[in-house]
């Protein structure tokens, strides 16, 4: 009897063993299409080209993102998968190869995500944070070097880039892609994707270790935009708990009616001997992509369709249908980068403002060609980011942290100055300096430093306050407050507070 008592507690200890270590171990992970394996780098798994959707392609183009099918061997997820369907990427300007995708896989199979986790087991719940990629969403994807999420993982979140459909093939709509839908609607692909990313991290993010209901989403420039268009839209609803918006409004420029991108998707289809989606759907991606490229820059964005996006946005958010979470956005110094009118014709489009154009004037004057200069860059940031921004802020029952970016990186031998220019900021808010090839200086590291830790603060709490660092205050209305975030940062209550004024009081028609 001893013996077979002793057995038994052998075999007990034996499946307890095998139970703990599969638990804890994150070397194969079971998702609700099959199990994947990555690859672990000083306690931080990686898994990359995770695919979220089906392969958007032949008669799933221009069609909302479809269930995976399942698989039955582990899936290597070791490398990353295709980017999104675009031009080549090329360095160019201030943006050198670290801001782009690689050269190859280019793919319109592109639905892929990237994890890092540093989890130990299934059961840390640890919070998630999801970067949505900028490039005007004609460009762009989840593994420029500059997303990597090894480095800011370590800081105890579970870190998550996405893929999503760009150009012609993710916000391209027509009058029969409309009649087809059960929702009578189309143009919104791309933020589709987004949202299906998002769901598919709801679903998943628990089997590697994070907590599905304390997830952020994050994203830059046209990804601030897709931010901004994802909490404005009712399918995200539940999905996520924080946003962070960097450089980038759908609230600061025109947004075009279905009506109006229906006109383009035509306009297109009659470029072609037989003007009728079918035949687009039997073009090859090149051959698609290149008649896209016939379109202005700027054409394929999204849209008020009525499914994903119900309404104008800036309405969305007047009538506090948004989902309200806590909020951290802002921008760069640099990102005012639309070219200066001679000092005249800014003279002349003030005319816009009639009984107010004085009261303009002394907000943003034009004096001389170079303050004329100045004035501008100021009304590019506050038009089109300060004021959509606060604006945001003042209909968010949650905390608001608005911030702007003044910090000049080092120089780079033999390259021009772009100062604190657009997306800048990125490497040192994810933690990816080392990514990018300058001379770093201490500066330099101190401000990734800093930065770094409030954007982790924030996805792990909704604040991005915590010990050591300068409080940041949350904004509101009355003081106004900001973060400069510079050498160091600093509290500048009141930044821009008349500038916003002015244009609210436009807003309201005064």
């Amino acid at each position: 009897m001893n013996n077979i008592l002793f057995l038994f507690l052998i075999l007990l200890l034996s499946c307890s063993s095998q139970e703990n270590t599969s638990v804890n171990s994150l070397d194969v992970v079971m998702t609700e299409a099959g199990l994947i394996s990555g690859a672990e780098k000083e306690g931080v798994h990686a898994f990359k080209g995770v695919p979220f959707a089906a392969p958007p392609v032949g008669a799933l183009r221009w069609k909302a993102p479809h269930r995976l099918t399942s698989w039955t061997d582990t899936l290597s997820c070791n490398e990353f998968r295709a980017s999104p369907m675009q031009n080549e990427p090329k360095a160019f300007r201030m943006w050198t190869e670290e801001f782009q995708p690689p050269v190859e896989p280019i793919s319109e199979d592109c639905l892929y995500l990237n994890v890092w986790t540093p989890a130990k087991s299934t059961e840390d719940k640890l919070p998630v944070m999801i970067w949505i990629p900028g490039g005007a969403f004609i460009n762009g994807s989840g593994s420029c070097p500059i997303y990597d999420g090894e480095a800011i993982a370590r800081e105890g979140i579970v870190y998550v880039s996405i893929n999503y459909r760009l150009n012609i093939f993710g916000f391209m709509a027509h009058p029969e892609l409309t009649k087809e839908s059960p929702h009578k609607s189309s143009g919104n692909y791309g933020i589709m994707d987004q949202i299906a990313a998002i769901e598919w991290v709801k679903k998943n993010i628990k089997a590697f270790g994070g907590d599905p209901d304390h997830i952020t989403i994050a994203g830059q420039s046209a990804g601030s935009a897709a931010v901004q268009a994802v909490v404005s839209s009712p399918l995200s609803k539940g999905l996520f708990q924080g946003a962070i918006a960097q450089s980038g409004t759908i609230t600061g420029r025109p947004v075009r009616s279905l009506k109006d991108a229906e006109q383009i998707g035509t306009t297109l289809s009659e470029k072609l001997p037989e003007p009728k989606i079918d035949a687009m759907r039997q073009l090859s991606a090149d051959s698609l992509l290149t008649l896209g490229n016939t379109m202005p820059f700027g054409t394929f964005s999204p849209i008020i369709d009525g499914y994903v996006i119900t309404e104008d946005v800036n309405t969305v958010f007047k009538k506090k249908m948004h989902h309200d979470v806590p909020l951290m956005a802002g921008w760069v110094t640099g990102d005012a980068m639309r070219e200066p009118k001679p000092m005249d014709e800014f003279k002349t489009s003030a005319d816009a403002y009639g009984r107010n154009k004085e009261k303009f004037f002394t907000l943003f004057p034009a004096t001389s060609e170079e303050v004329s200069k100045a004035s501008q860059h100021k009304l590019a940031l506050v038009q089109g980011l300060a004021y959509p921004y606060t604006r945001w802020a003042a209909v968010n029952s949650n905390n608001s942290f608005i911030y702007q970016f003044t910090h000049v990186p080092v120089d780079k031998p033999d390259f021009p100055n772009y100062g604190a220019f657009h997306s800048a900021e990125i490497p040192y808010a994810l933690h990816t300096l080392s990514h990018w090839d300058r001379p770093w200086r201490d500066e330099d590291y101190a401000v990734e430093k800093y930065m770094t830790a409030y954007w982790v603060n924030f996805v792990k709490t909704g604040n991005p306050n915590g010990n050591g660092l300068p409080e940041w205050k949350p904004y509101n209305k009355a003081d106004g407050n900001m973060m400069e975030l510079g050498k160091s940062p600093a509290l500048r209550p009141g930044l821009f507070k008349a500038e916003i004024e002015f244009f609210e009081t436009q807003s309201n028609g005064q």
